[in-house]
């Protein structure tokens, strides 16, 4: 509702002053910390972004492992895959390619298909930067394959899509125009 300031101002805010070393404390405070990296990365500012998301990282790794404590699926992996959206934020593609490649989404708890799919579409985002098409289309189809609901209410994907159509090679991107139909791009 157009009120990012105050909800980066309350999520830190709010994680700086979590005084609970339970899981849940620890997972809520983390949480929160990478929702304000994320804020950071959409205004440019890399350094804050950076501080926070190695704030999150020192919190998951005392956690140890990849959880869904208070439904804030915080752990190491939900770090890392926002690292991966910060760093699309921030427009670097290249940061967000090699960080996606390493990732590995098995160990997040069941029912956390959203977070699953982001890493595609932030991966299709960062190769779209570069014109691979054929790798923007491989990794919007896993986003779909993931969770079909990402891709179709999207802007983002939407806006990707679209693009890749205006400049499609059919022989190097074949499943593009299936795809931009399921999401709803073409009709």
């Amino acid at each position: 509702m157009d009120r990012v300031d105050q909800a980066e101002h309350i999520a830190v805010t709010t994680a700086e002053n979590i005084l609970d070393d339970s899981p849940e404390g620890i997972s809520v405070q983390g949480a929160l910390f990478l929702i304000g990296s994320v804020i950071a990365g959409r205004r440019s500012d890399r350094a804050e972004a950076t501080e926070r998301l190695r704030r999150a990282e020192y919190l998951a790794d005392a956690i140890g492992a990849d959880a869904n404590y208070g439904w804030t699926a915080f752990g190491p992996t939900n770090v890392a895959i926002h690292q991966v959206s910060a760093a699309a934020e921030l427009g670097d593609a290249q940061e967000a390619i090699g960080k996606a490649e390493l990732l590995d989404t098995d160990g997040l708890p069941d029912g956390l298909k959203s977070r699953r799919a982001q890493v595609h579409i932030d991966t299709a985002w960062a190769y779209s930067q570069h014109r691979e098409d054929a790798a923007v289309v491989i990794n919007l189809l896993e986003a779909e394959r993931v969770a079909p609901q990402a891709l179709r209410y999207n802007v983002i994907v939407r806006e990707m899509l679209r693009e890749l159509l205006k400049r499609e090679r059919r022989s190097a991107t074949p499943g593009l125009r299936q795809l931009a139909k399921r999401a709803g791009v073409l009709h």
